[in-house]
């Protein structure tokens, strides 16, 4: 688990935190369902229930379920938490079962940018938490849901909360050697045990490369959304971590 916390400047537009930057991105499963489980009944029904077991919202039929969060040491609030399952319904249904969810629970829907077809479904809502997203694919085996909510107070307790309109990387090096970091035209050195720093990016994609001495380069690129917190880690081993969607 790792622990983000205010630092000092380290160049311009770079921002410095506590040495050992350290988020624990966790996947839960829910307590009743392992990868893959089925929860069949009532298929051809279109009533969906919700799960009073859940903390985002979920019908109790379904053939996938997986819950993932994103956590800071000592917030035992996630910074971000998502759902991904499959169910064995119409999207029009489950659509219809989420709008009335949500709403349940405060989530107001964005009209702007949203997109709604017989195939795929995409919203953004305002939570009481902070920013709030809903996919919804039809699939052959029903509809696929992805929903996220993230947390915009621990977001900003960790400072890693972007910018309005802006994507931010969080770049840490927790090896025992230095690493560096290249991205957008810039380098960026980091030595063993520094802090981590922070960069505001545009929304794009960007090609990077993390290098380590006596380990091969890293090279890759990565859409940065805006609002999104993406972080960079080097670790203990000297190889890089593929990159973490913190919020």
């Amino acid at each position: 688990m790792r622990t983000v916390r205010p630092g000092a400047q380290a160049s311009a537009r770079w921002r410095a935190f506590a040495c050992g930057l350290v988020f624990l991105a966790s996947c839960m499963l829910a307590a009743t369902a392992s990868a893959w489980v089925p929860h069949l009944s009532m298929l051809f029904s279109a009533e969906l229930t919700p799960d009073p077991e859940t903390k985002l919202p979920a019908p109790t039929r379904y053939s996938y379920r997986g819950i993932h969060t994103t956590v800071v040491q000592g917030v035992e609030t996630p910074l971000r938490s998502s759902l991904q399952a499959t169910v064995p319904a119409e999207l029009g249904n489950v659509l219809a079962f989420y709008r009335t969810e949500l709403a349940k629970l405060g989530w107001q829907e964005q009209h702007d940018g949203a997109v709604v077809s017989t195939d795929h479904v995409q919203l953004a809502f305002v939570s009481p938490l902070g920013p709030g997203t809903l996919a919804l694919d039809r699939k052959p085996s029903g509809t696929a849901v992805n929903l996220v909510q993230k947390n915009a107070a621990v977001a900003t307790r960790a400072n890693v909360l972007p910018e309005p309109g802006q994507a931010k990387l969080v770049f840490s090096n927790i090896s025992e050697t230095d690493a560096t970091l290249v991205i957008d035209g810039r380098s960026v050195n980091r030595a063993a045990g520094s802090r981590a720093v922070s960069l505001d990016l545009e929304p794009g994609q960007y090609s990077y490369e993390v290098s380590v001495p006596g380990h091969p380069a890293t090279t890759n690129t990565l859409t940065f959304a805006a609002g999104e917190t993406w972080e960079f880690t080097v670790g203990r081993n000297g190889e890089a971590w593929s990159p973490l969607l913190l919020y």
